[in-house]
């Protein structure tokens, strides 16, 4: 990537990225509905497989809408307003913005609503490719972090072959992210004791998107 515009708008994108992506929907859809904290619940994460342990199918749709969205939006923008390079700058802000919220201390949701949010904005087939592999997983398995991690880690081939080896990199570094924001869902999985999708959980840092 070269950045060819003056270094404000990469500024500017970098800024209103984090700032949308930061937004914590899950937290103020549950506080909106009279559910209280989402973080004082099931894993406390605030993405939408852990809204969905509320029992309010209808909030935890709306999470993933939502946080999908905003790393769709992130993208759509960046690309109306300034190219390419903007759009991938501010859909990868984005994406950070919802791992590290400012308004939550930093501490934020796993990225992978976002992250499919950010595939779908940047080039759609490479967004459809991403979702329909955390579909198929979820299927199969009934496992939100493991549909996840595969769809993470198969994005940067789809990224190289579809579009371009800068999407592909970026790929790679939300991967790495995700993997790294998951690594509690990868002891359970090793040792076979992540739960399916819907079940209840403790408060252990299962599940989350």
């Amino acid at each position: 990537m070269s950045f060819e515009l003056p270094a404000s708008y990469l500024i500017g994108a970098l800024a209103a990225g984090y700032l949308l992506g930061s937004i914590p929907f899950g937290l103020v859809l549950t506080k909106l509905a009279g559910l209280g904290d989402i973080r004082a619940i099931g894993s406390g994460n605030i993405g939408a497989t852990n809204v969905l342990r509320t029992g309010r199918k209808d909030l935890a749709l709306a999470t993933l809408i939502l946080d999908g969205g905003k790393g769709t939006l992130a993208a759509i923008l960046g690309q109306y307003f300034g190219g390419p390079d903007i759009m991938v700058a501010a859909a990868f802000a984005a994406f950070i913005g919802h791992l590290f919220p400012v308004w939550l201390k930093f501490n934020g949701g796993k990225g992978v609503a976002t992250f499919l949010g950010v595939t779908l904005g940047l080039y759609w087939p490479l967004g459809l490719l991403c979702c329909g592999t955390w579909l198929l997983v979820a299927a199969v398995s009934r496992m939100s972090s493991l549909s996840a991690l595969l769809a993470a880690a198969l994005s940067p081939l789809f990224g190289w072959y579809l579009v371009s080896p800068s999407v592909a990199l970026l790929c790679a570094v939300m991967a790495v992210l995700v993997f790294i924001r998951h690594h509690e869902n990868i002891r359970r999985l090793l040792k076979g004791e992540e739960p399916k999708i819907g079940k209840k959980k403790a408060a252990d840092g299962s599940g989350g998107a």
